[in-house]
């Protein structure tokens, strides 16, 4: 059977950080963007988290949860977006480079 490449594509993505639930749930700073908060068990006081839920709307119409650590992409659409974890985002993408200017 013949073989094929998957075509480089240029996506955005954005890692879904410890740090980003500890500042959205005790400093109110916003969740990257396509990420909802679901529910959370916290103790203020001690900024300590026992639990919490987030989600991204996919483009299926479902809200696929996430977890730190996992990635979040952004449909084509804008409005919807795709969760990847961890190992499969590594094993899928690498960073892209700027085109040097002059040579696209």
């Amino acid at each position: 059977m013949p073989k094929f490449r998957k075509k480089p594509v240029v996506i955005e993505a954005e890692q879904f950080t410890q740090e980003q639930v500890e500042a959205y749930m005790f400093d109110k700073v916003p969740l990257p963007r396509g990420v909802n908060f679901g529910s959370a068990h916290t103790h203020p006081p001690t900024r300590r988290i026992y639990s919490t839920h987030f989600t991204v709307m996919t483009i299926h119409g479902e809200r696929a949860t996430i977890v730190p650590g996992d990635w979040i992409m952004p449909e084509p659409d804008g409005v919807h977006f795709y969760p990847c974890k961890p190992d499969i985002f590594a094993a899928t993408y690498e960073p892209a480079t700027p085109p040097t200017p002059g040579k696209e």
